[in-house]
């Protein structure tokens, strides 16, 4: 017998993909890099924001969904030179970011476990990213020598510039996202309540 689904998950179906939509169009629109060259390939993008607002409006399982259909949807079409690595990249960030502040934030619905659970996710984010950089960068990223050859970045090169670069750049990318989202969950879960 088929299953007709009720006007409460059509809700959450909506509300789903309106999010994920949003948070396409904001990594397509807003994506400045924070450090110069070399290091410009590191650049903000909100699109975490509505990953988090799912996250608190429905639970952790859910946002780990919307980030897997959102970092597939954005690997193949805004951030396509990134490819199958900057998928798994995002989904191991922003899945380990959602999963954590979205199982805090479950167990008191509160500005107090939010802003807690956000804190937690930032820095389990950049604790997982430093795994990634490290396993994927030498993988993909190269570097242009003084005679035009291309020469692939070695994980010492990782290493030297975990500090300076990557780890300041995952708390400072992900410490903005959990800012806004923290800001602006409470208005939009009294909009969306299931």
């Amino acid at each position: 017998m088929q299953e007709i689904l009720t006007k409460k998950q059509i809700k959450r179906m909506v509300t789903m993909g309106i999010l994920s939509a949003l948070s396409i169009v904001l990594v397509f629109f807003i994506h400045p890099s924070v450090f110069p060259p070399p290091m410009n390939f590191l650049q903000y993008d909100p699109a975490d924001i509505p990953i988090l607002i799912c996250t608190f409006i429905y639970g952790p399982i859910p946002g780990l969904i919307m980030t897997i259909v959102v970092s597939v949807i954005q690997g193949i079409t805004v951030s396509v030179q990134s490819g199958w690595i900057g998928i798994i990249m995002h989904i191991l960030s922003t899945g380990t970011f959602v999963l954590v502040a979205g199982y805090i934030y479950k167990l008191r619905q509160n500005m107090t476990f939010a802003a807690i659970g956000l804190a937690t996710g930032v820095i389990s984010s950049a604790i997982i990213m430093i795994g990634c950089n490290l396993i994927f960068v030498p993988l993909f990223m190269t570097i242009s020598l003084p005679n035009g050859a291309q020469m692939k970045v070695t994980i010492e090169q990782v290493v030297e510039n975990l500090i300076p670069y990557f780890i300041p750049f995952n708390l400072l990318k992900s410490g903005i996202n959990a800012a806004i989202a923290f800001i602006l969950y409470k208005p939009i879960i009294y909009s969306f309540m299931p």
